[in-house]
């Protein structure tokens, strides 16, 4: 099975978690849609995509891939993740990210935890952070637990 893993990051978190799925699913092509140009994926039997989100939506980079491919995803086995500090509420952030077709058709979908990196962020995104989440400090909430499931759902075809 051949997988391809997409991903839209603004600081780096939705990459990381490309990068662990991608180790765990023997070495599986990765792709930065910030990057530009979508590969062609014809040659691909299984296809992830994965972005951080921000006040709810996903990048605009994934949207767009979205949107774009959704009849080539549809004939995919299909994974979606999200990425972000909260956890709460997984079920109401994935259906605000993704399209409900889509969604439904995917083997797994998953919020996997994010990086928030004050380094990073600027000064409007500090202050809703620490507004919103209650940290101002580096915090890595990625969940390597939700990861090996998530990657058990896309190999085995069903998440436990």
């Amino acid at each position: 099975m051949k997988t391809i893993i997409l991903y839209a990051t603004k600081h780096g978190a939705a990459g990381e978690i490309a990068r662990r799925i991608a180790e765990k699913m023997d070495g599986a092509d990765t792709h930065n849609l910030k990057q530009g140009g979508a590969p062609d994926l014809s040659g691909y039997d299984c296809v992830i995509i994965g972005s951080s989100i921000y006040a709810g939506m996903i990048r605009t980079e994934a949207k767009a891939f979205l949107s774009q491919n959704a009849d080539a995803l549809r004939s995919k086995k299909l994974g979606l993740y999200v990425c972000g500090l909260g956890t709460e509420k997984e079920n109401e952030v994935l259906s605000a990210a993704f399209p409900e077709d889509l969604l439904r058709n995917a083997k797994a979908a998953r919020l996997l935890g994010g990086i928030f990196d004050p380094s990073k962020a600027g000064f409007f995104e500090r202050l809703v952070i620490k507004i919103v989440t209650k940290k101002s400090e580096y915090t890595d909430t990625i969940d390597d637990g939700k990861i090996d499931m998530f990657v058990h759902a896309m190999t085995s075809g069903r998440e436990e």
